[in-house]
């Protein structure tokens, strides 16, 4: 980050947290793939975000510069050439939820997160992000985001003040001294019993979704809380930590998580654009029925209270 208007205010509130927009400066090198491309060539084909006219338009306005310089749109790129790009920025908006501080301590934050803001920034996000939001609304800076909950997910978050702190509970974690635990409203009558789901997990980048098959080795403990016959409240304690594990697990039982239309069972098409999501895109999402409600580790215990659908 190199430029960018002032910080506040920040946020509209209308339907949804919008980020106000906002004048942004991206940079980056050439990378040797990159190499041999016109400047408009290499923005059109890397990031498809936007049509290639404006790529054009950009270049030949200066608003996209190599080494600090303007350069025609017929100009080839070198490797570790300094490329940047000048532009007025819009974030997708988030759910209105409040990120509610649950404790602050001089080393260590704990947040209720709610669904549909990332942790940190990330793709389209910056500012309409968990550290974005208590940065701007309650003063916090620098945060270490101890462990990740995906965006739709809600719940506990442990956010360290200082990278010592953070190092230090990245330690507990890898050395398997940290127990999680969530909960998740899941279709069906979940088994009285303790169910442990002890099955590989292989996570597609390309699809954004995880299979239960030949992957990474993966455990989870599931105990049922409550049933009304048509859903059960189920207490998910993951012993590894895959992306999306809960998720995959729950499917793998037969008891998905009842609104995670990623692992229910429907018909997905592979080029169409709106798979493999329910709605078509643009429509309002609604947020996982999965929460984090408790990490401890030696010596330590956060919590989260339960959402309103456990």
């Amino acid at each position: 980050i190199v430029w960018q208007t002032p910080a506040n205010p920040d946020y509209i509130f209308l339907n949804g947290r919008h980020v106000r927009p906002y004048y942004f400066e991206f940079i980056s090198h050439v990378k040797n793939r990159w190499a041999g491309k016109t400047i408009v060539d290499l923005f059109a084909e890397e990031f498809k975000g936007r049509p290639y006219d404006y790529y054009v338009t950009a270049v030949k306005c200066g608003r996209i510069q190599v080494d600090g310089e303007m350069v025609p749109v017929s100009y080839i790129v070198k490797p570790s050439q300094k490329i940047s790009h000048f532009l007025h920025r819009h974030e997708p908006p988030v759910m209105a939820w409040d990120v509610s501080v649950l404790q602050k301590d001089p080393d260590v934050v704990t947040i209720c997160k709610p669904a549909s803001v990332p942790v940190h920034p990330c793709g389209q996000y910056r500012k309409n992000t968990v550290v974005g939001i208590l940065q701007a609304e309650h003063g916090l800076s620098p945060l270490f985001p101890v462990h990740r909950l995906d965006r739709l997910v809600s719940g506990l978050l442990i956010l360290a003040r200082n990278a010592l702190k953070a190092d230090l509970f990245r330690q507990e974690i890898e050395a398997g001294m940290v127990q999680k635990q969530y909960i998740a409203k899941v279709i069906g009558i979940f088994p009285e019993d303790e169910q442990v789901v002890d099955v590989n997990i292989n996570y597609n980048a390309r699809e954004g979704r995880s299979t239960a098959e030949k992957g990474k080795a993966a455990c989870t403990k599931f105990t049922r809380i409550s049933t009304n016959g048509t859903h059960s409240i189920v207490l998910c304690k993951p012993i590894t930590g895959r992306t999306h594990q809960i998720r995959v697990h729950l499917q793998y039982t037969g008891h998905p998580i009842a609104n995670d239309f990623l692992y229910l069972s429907f018909s997905i098409d592979p080029m169409c654009t709106n798979c493999p999501n329910l709605a078509p895109k643009g429509y309002d999402e609604e947020g996982l029925w999965l929460h984090c409600v408790k990490y401890s580790g030696p010596g330590w215990i956060y919590e989260c209270p339960y959402p309103d659908w456990a």
